[in-house]
Order: structure tokens, then sequence, then C-alpha cells
């Protein structure tokens, strides 16, 4: 399955001005308590490593996570419910088989998918029950909040 973008909305949730270097000196902290074993939105805080789409360079996020079994992850590319895709979800979109995922110590490479249709609709019930909040975001933005799955990379035989 290949990595199909979602299209930037038409109106989504405003972040002030202020927010962005406020999130930007949060980070490390974030990336600690992610690092620690915390929680985010009622589910599991990560560390997703990323190589970004323009620069090449590692980038590290941390983000609420729903575990799916079978070493599978959720994540959630909400933005808060902003017009506009995260910036991880750009750098996943164009490597999808350079993604690291971090759960407490223990560090994992991961492919990306992004779920469509059934299996999208199936994800995001699933994502609703364990975070609440997510239901709140999809209804600030006209964007179609997509739906990532992470799994253990293949592995040729």
């Amino acid at each position: 399955m290949t990595f199909e973008k979602t299209p930037r909305g038409s109106y989504g949730q405003n972040v002030p001005s202020f927010a962005k270097p406020l999130v930007k000196a949060m980070n490390p902290l974030m990336l600690w308590q992610a690092r620690r074993g915390g929680k985010m939105m009622q589910m599991t805080m990560v560390v997703l490593t990323t190589t970004g789409a323009k620069s090449g360079q590692r980038r590290q996020v941390a983000l609420a996570a729903l575990p799916e079994g079978d070493g599978a992850w959720l994540l959630v590319a909400s933005a808060a419910g902003s017009a506009t895709n995260p910036g991880w979800y750009h750098n996943l979109a164009a490597h999808p088989d350079q993604a690291e995922l971090q759960v407490g110590k223990q560090k994992y490479a991961m492919h990306a998918t992004q779920l469509s249709g059934d299996e999208r609709e199936a994800a995001w019930q699933k994502v609703v029950a364990a975070g609440p909040r997510y239901k709140g975001y999809a209804t600030k933005t006209d964007r179609l909040i997509p739906i990532i799955r992470l799994t253990a990379p293949a592995t040729s035989a």
C-alpha cells in the first residue's frame, strides 16, 4: 500500500503565534516525559523519529500512540484539528521506511502506512474510544485526519 497524503483542509484550529516557540521550547521536556513512559490523551506517550522530508535530518517528536498488538501502533495526525497536517506526517509520507518508535527505553525500526476506507474508520473508532478528545479535533477542521499504522519492517527471506 502506498502512502497517499491527505490534503490540507480549508479551515481548522488556529494555533496562536506565541504557541509555536512555546511548543518548540517544550519539545525536550515532552521527549523526556515520553522516554520515562508517560501518558498523553489517555494513550501511551512515544517518541517518533523521522527523516525530514526536505532537510533529510532526523527529527524527534513526542506523540500519543495506541498499541494494536503484534508490535503495531496507531498514530493520529490531528494537529489538534488544524487545517494542516503536522510536520512529522509529511516526514513519514516522504520516508515511510525510515521511522523509529521509542516506547519507554525500547526503540523499534518501523514502517509507516496510512490507513484508508474501512480500515481507517475501524482504527478511528479505536482511537476515539481510547482518547475522546480526538473526536473534537475532527469537528474543528474539514481535513480528514490521517491515521498511521506503524509496523515492524518486512524482512527479506
